[in-house]
């Protein structure tokens, strides 16, 4: 491999008590109770959608849902980086990387208005250059169009690349750019009954064992 292309939420990054905070914080502004972190985790890698969904519940229709979700998104801009960091062994699987002349990239699917504030706050991935986001170009994963355009930034094929991911969507866009997977079970993952049912190259229980296949 001369690459490897990560997701971010839930791969590199864990962002769930943030994106948490930004749920309760609309839950409360709305006259309901705020949740516990193991009601809206599970939720964290489908979105903000999702999110209110696990937090609102049947009450969700009462609501503009248009509203309630800009209002989380602006409590998360404002709030980005208060809880969040690296998963345990990811700098140094960054530094590793990049001290082995292997070319490192971020494919999200995170609008860039947040994604570039959250890593710029992240010293351990201040070395990532190539960042493509989820609305970088006009469709997102599971589409493989971003990750063969990440891979097109990095100056390589994509049969060259290993992708590293903790969802699905991660799993179906890299078979579908023709480039390894790699299912981050350390992540988001619904079970591991679920993530194996996606059928990745690879299954790594840590980040540090993505050396093992570079």
């Amino acid at each position: 491999m001369k690459a490897v292309i990560f997701d971010l939420d839930g791969t590199l990054l864990d962002t769930t008590d943030d994106l948490g905070a930004a749920l309760n914080h609309v839950l409360e502004i709305n006259g309901l109770a705020a949740v516990a972190r193991e009601v809206y985790s599970p939720a964290i890698s489908d979105g903000v959608k999702a999110l209110l969904e696990v937090g609102f519940g049947s009450r969700l229709a009462e609501f503009d849902l248009a509203r309630l979700r800009q209002d989380v998104l602006d409590y998360y801009e404002a709030n980005i980086a208060v809880h969040t960091d690296c998963f345990d062994g990811v700098p140094e699987l960054i530094q590793s990387l990049i001290n082995d002349d292997i070319k490192v990239a971020i494919m999200t699917n995170k609008p860039t208005f947040l994604t570039l504030p959250l890593v710029g706050q992240i010293s351990a991935l201040k070395e990532i250059e190539v960042i493509v986001c989820g609305d970088t170009l006009d469709e997102a994963k599971p589409s493989p169009k971003p990750l063969l355009y990440a891979a097109k930034q990095l100056g390589i094929t994509s049969s060259e690349c290993l992708y590293v991911g903790d969802a699905q969507r991660d799993i179906q866009a890299a078979k579908a750019a023709g480039m390894t997977s790699a299912c981050a079970l350390w992540g988001y993952i619904p079970s591991l009954e679920d993530a194996y049912s996606w059928q990745a190259d690879l299954n790594l229980t840590n980040p540090l064992s993505v050396l093992d296949h570079i």
